[in-house]
């Protein structure tokens, strides 16, 4: 009887165990957007240079600078509200780990300035098409006109 019981303690602990190794691998990083890039699943910011702006996966929120100040938000400033996050690129920073992302303005600004484009991207996601959003806030910020700066990549067939 006492081996039974030392047998059974000893396999409910190790399926405890075994549950909190899982839980602590899966919870680091939140759900990419839409528009992010597809096939990188272990990055947390994405920097957008165009707005030399960041986007944090994990929370959600784009951090730029406001008067001097790094500010993190749900949505960007109303001047980038045209700014149509499906055709422009992202950087995938893979190789940083920490809060503070805009640390590395700078060298963010100054490699990959305004209008970068590096290897091509695909996003995770389609671009939802005029009235198809249904009253969902995708992180799109997209009022539908289309007088963009030029530099997607559409095919020019509408």
């Amino acid at each position: 009887m006492k081996t039974i019981k030392y047998f059974l303690i000893g396999i409910l602990f190790l399926s405890f165990s075994y549950t909190q190794a899982q839980v602590s691998v899966n919870v680091n990083i939140g759900t990419p957007p839409e528009w992010g890039p597809a096939g990188y699943t272990d990055v947390r910011y994405y920097y957008l240079p165009d707005l030399e702006t960041y986007y944090d996966i994990s929370t959600s929120n784009y951090m730029y600078l406001n008067n001097g100040r790094w500010v993190r938000t749900r949505s960007l400033p109303s001047a980038y509200r045209n700014y149509d996050l499906y055709n422009e690129y992202k950087v995938v920073l893979t190789d940083y780990r920490g809060d503070r992302p805009y640390d590395n303005f700078k060298t963010h600004k100054v490699k990959y300035g305004k209008g970068y484009q590096g290897q091509p991207q695909k996003t995770i996601g389609q671009k939802p098409r005029k009235g198809n959003n249904k009253g969902k806030d995708n992180g799109h910020h997209d009022n539908g006109n289309h007088n963009g700066n030029g530099k997607g990549k559409g095919n020019g067939k509408h």
